[in-house]
């Protein structure tokens, strides 16, 4: 390990120690459907619904989705703390994330998840790259809890 991944390590853990280690949400029905509200410790809240086809009303996100969105968030968060580390100005990120499901299957857990981190400003791309590995493989606390059968897959580009 080099001098900058041990102090990339340092500032990760850091980060983590100051974050709830144990955490708690309160779910709340809104309607006699599927219409849920989620409240973390914060009174921070999200929306969370079912399909129409379902019986849902469309109203928030669906629970695999909610999936999807934290995996890529959990990933760009270290990303961007690694690439802060190494002096790296990210103007701005987006990122598109898919996912496939096992077909004709109750429960349909995800098969697939592929990523692609968009970075905007003049970033040295082996810099990025090293953010976007360690990121996805190394940090992210959501990807070390799906089931290992799932292919993660991801990629980036920079635009300048």
């Amino acid at each position: 390990m080099t001098k900058l991944q041990r102090q990339i390590s340092r500032v990760i853990i850091k980060i983590i120690s100051k974050t709830y280690i144990s955490m708690k949400i309160e779910i709340n029905r809104l309607d006699d459907a599927f219409h849920f509200e989620a409240k973390n410790e914060d009174a921070k809240t999200l929306q969370v619904d079912a399909a129409e086809a379902i019986g849902g009303h469309n109203a928030g996100m669906r629970p695999m989705q909610l999936l999807l969105s934290a995996i890529a968030t959990c990933s760009v968060f270290d990303m961007l703390i690694i690439l802060k580390k190494q002096r790296q100005e990210v103007k701005d990120v987006k990122i598109s994330v898919t996912g496939e499901r096992e077909p004709n299957a109750i429960p349909a857990p995800f098969t697939e998840i592929d990523m692609k981190f968009t970075f905007f400003g003049n970033l040295d791309a082996e810099k990025v790259q090293k953010a976007v590995t360690m990121g996805v493989e190394k940090y992210c606390s959501v990807g070390a809890t799906f089931d290992k059968s799932i292919k993660i897959s991801y990629s980036f580009e920079i635009i300048s």
